[in-house]
C-alpha cells in the first residue's frame, strides 16, 4: 500500500483528527462538559478586561484540559481493548491518565485565578 504524502497526507491527517474530536464528543460524556465548559468560559473571557496575552493564556489553559482528556480517553480506550478484566496496571493506566485531567484543570483554576485575582 502506498503511503500518502504531502498535501494529501496533511488533508488525511486533517480528516482523522475531526474524526477523532466527533468520536470524543459523542462518546466521551467528560469531554463534551469540558468542551462546553470550554466554549463557554472561553467566550466569557472576551467579557474581562483582560489583556490579550492573558486571555490567551485563559484560553490555552481551557483546550489544554480537553487535550489531556483526548489522550486520557485514548488510554482507556486501549486498556479496555486488551481486556475487560481487572488487571492492577489496567487500573493505573487509568488512574494516572485520570490524575492528568485532575492536574490540568488545576492549571486552569491557577491561571484564571491569577490573572481574576491582579485585575
Amino acid at each position: 500500500m502506498e503511503k500518502n504524502t504531502g498535501f494529501k497526507r496533511i488533508f488525511y491527517a486533517g480528516l482523522y483528527s475531526f474524526k477523532g474530536f466527533k468520536s470524543a464528543l459523542t462518546n466521551e460524556v467528560a469531554f463534551l462538559q469540558e468542551f462546553i465548559a470550554v466554549i463557554f468560559f472561553g467566550g466569557f473571557s472576551f467579557l474581562l478586561d483582560v489583556s490579550h496575552y492573558e486571555r490567551l493564556a485563559m484560553i490555552i489553559s481551557l483546550v489544554f484540559v480537553l487535550i489531556v482528556e483526548i489522550l486520557n480517553s485514548a488510554i482507556e480506550c486501549v486498556v479496555d481493548r486488551i481486556s475487560d478484566e481487572h488487571h492492577i496496571l489496567s487500573g493505573r493506566a487509568k488512574d494516572y491518565g485520570s490524575s492528568a485531567v485532575f492536574l490540568s484543570i488545576l492549571i486552569v483554576i491557577a491561571v484564571w485565578a491569577v490573572i481574576l485575582l491582579t485585575h
